[in-house]
């Protein structure tokens, strides 16, 4: 076995980090990592430092031999990297919060993975993104790309239409799915299984049984079901349920609760109170807590982020993909023929079998015939946004907004993009170079 096993963290200042370096740590008898990057800019340097300091007491505490490295050379990160993580927010919390806030201007739900705002997310990452492939496809090109930075289906979709290496997209919402049931039957995880369908932040949970034994007629009688603590807590319809026949992700609110979770945006950005302003203080606590020279385990108060478990998920792909274990796991892969309605070069969230070459999308068994329209009709749009992200066109971006779900007019939508962009100016160089678009 290959002793030296590098891995570079794009994005190694963030609150996550401790959570990832916890999963190496917790998995090293399977996954012998040597060597951790943990790489950043030259602004997020401050949380780098602090971060990358309790991950040196957390490893050092544990008495592996693993060496945490930090710097803010991207490229010398990424030689000889045989996995590449990205967790990383370009234009930090301070844009999240534009594009939680302009949208509401123009009475549009602002949500910075969906609708208006998700986009700009998109406009903004996927460039970066790219320059991160095409530096892997030069200094590691075998190397495995594991995206984590929302929105993770776009920017997987992206990748992996543009750029040569190997990349994979993931999400916490699957493995939060699987905690929730596990907690609710008090079960451990391997004996449920769960059918996912759909998109990432879009999916639908069309299939639960624990050990063998279907548990979805009852599920779908309990209509809080699972959700996160980034989405609002409203109950699911009951006869929407019902009809579907699937448990929506939560994410969905956003579409099916559009008029409640709009009018509850709205009253909170009003007090000061975004879900970008409450992350902030969030984050200041953390990174205090992580300046603890005492500190040298992950602060329970982590796993209050939207993300929490998300490094669960990524350490064990990382560890399927290297041991070949051919388990099951939810990610972000190219359709290739398993939703029949959407284009086999679109980024879909399904059941995957995770080998040493790389994930296998598992035959999807039932997908919402209610739901399918709206699945193809975000797929569209995200299409629509990761060519205009690319090419830098604003006609793309307003034909991707006006074709979006939560966009209601694209006059509105013609206004905000022109605000969004002049915002995002310093992020969004492509928009800035034609003159004629």
């Amino acid at each position: 076995m290959d002793q030296r096993l590098k891995v570079a963290v794009i994005g190694g200042g963030s609150s996550y980090t401790p959570e990832l370096i916890e999963g190496f740590i917790l998995n090293y008898a399977t996954f012998p990592v040597t060597e951790i990057v943990l790489v950043d800019i030259e602004p997020g340097f401050r949380k780098l430092s602090i971060v990358g300091q309790l991950a040196q007491r957390m490893i050092a505490k544990s008495g592996l031999p693993i060496e945490i490295k930090l710097t803010l050379d991207r490229r010398s990160a990424l030689v000889g990297a045989d996995f590449v993580t990205t967790q990383m927010r370009v234009g930090m919390l301070e844009a999240r919060g534009w594009d939680e806030t302009i949208p509401l201007k123009y009475g549009m739900i602002g949500q910075e993975t969906t609708g208006p705002g998700g986009m700009m997310k998109a406009l903004r990452t996927i460039p970066v993104l790219l320059e991160v492939a095409r530096d892997m496809e030069e200094l590691c090109p075998d190397a495995w790309l594991l995206n984590f930075t929302n929105p993770a289906g776009m920017v997987t979709e992206a990748i992996n239409k543009h750029s040569k290496i190997k990349s994979i997209g993931l999400c916490n919402s699957p493995i939060a799915a699987y905690k929730w049931l596990s907690s609710l039957y008090e079960v451990p995880a391997e004996r449920i299984y769960c059918e996912f369908a759909g998109l990432n932040h879009l999916h639908y949970i069309s299939s639960i049984t624990i050990d063998g034994e279907d548990k979805l007629p009852e599920l779908l009688a309990n209509r809080d079901g699972y959700s996160a603590r980034n989405v609002p807590q409203y109950e699911w319809n009951a006869a929407l349920l019902r009809t579907l026949g699937a448990i929506p992700s939560y994410y969905l609110k956003y579409f099916y609760l559009q008029r409640e979770l709009l009018a509850e945006q709205q009253a909170a950005a009003a007090k000061g109170e975004t879900r970008a302003e409450t992350v902030q203080r969030l984050e200041e606590e953390l990174f205090e807590l992580y300046q603890d020279v005492n500190l040298a385990d992950k602060p329970k108060q982590l796993e209050q982020r939207g993300g929490a478990y998300y490094s669960e998920a990524a350490v064990r792909l990382m560890n399927s993909l290297y041991n070949d274990t051919g388990d099951i796991q939810t990610l972000n892969v190219a359709n290739q023929g398993i939703l029949d309605f959407l284009p086999d070069d679109a980024s879909i969230e399904v059941n995957c079998k995770v080998l040493k070459s790389g994930p296998v999308p598992v035959p999807v068994t039932v997908v919402p015939s209610a739901a399918k329209g709206l699945i193809h009709a975000v797929k569209t749009y995200e299409q629509l946004a990761i060519e205009a992200a690319v090419s830098g066109s604003r006609d793309l971006a307003l034909t991707a907004l006006a074709h979006h779900p939560l966009v209601q007019s694209v006059q509105a939508a013609e206004a905000m993009l022109a605000e969004m962009l002049e915002q995002n100016k310093a992020y969004l160089p492509q928009f800035f170079q034609h003159v004629v678009q």
